[in-house]
């Protein structure tokens, strides 16, 4: 078995934390200006705008189920705190499915049967 050599950590802050950005910034468009989501999810507006063109968190594709998970969650930002307890809860849903895992492996390759994270 090939273990990791990216902690999981570092797979969620340089390919899942954007990811979860890129979706968010992507729904919370439908209802709210790019300077006002730049305000809530404590981004800048030129980072919102590259999120929109598709230019960051392009690195992965999240699985279905975050994606859903994140659009029931982008529902319920209004301010920064409401945004920061979603993306807390998206965090905790990608680790507790085990998508971090079928994410980690798709960026590392060959993990199979990899549980280092769940011993």
């Amino acid at each position: 078995m090939k273990h990791p050599s990216k902690h999981p950590q570092e797979i969620e802050v340089w390919y899942i934390l954007p990811a979860i950005r890129k979706e968010l910034v992507l729904a919370l468009k439908k209802k709210y200006s790019q300077k006002e989501i730049a305000h809530m999810l404590h981004l800048t507006p030129a980072a919102v705008s590259q999120y929109v063109n598709l230019k960051r968190g392009k690195e992965i594709t999240l699985p279905k189920d975050v994606i859903e998970k994140i659009g029931v969650c982008s529902k319920k930002i209004v301010d920064k705190k409401t945004a920061f307890r979603q993306i807390q809860e998206i965090s905790l849903y990608i680790k507790s499915t085990k998508a971090l895992c079928r994410i980690h492996k798709d960026v590392e390759g060959d993990l199979n049967n990899c549980d280092i994270c769940f011993r």
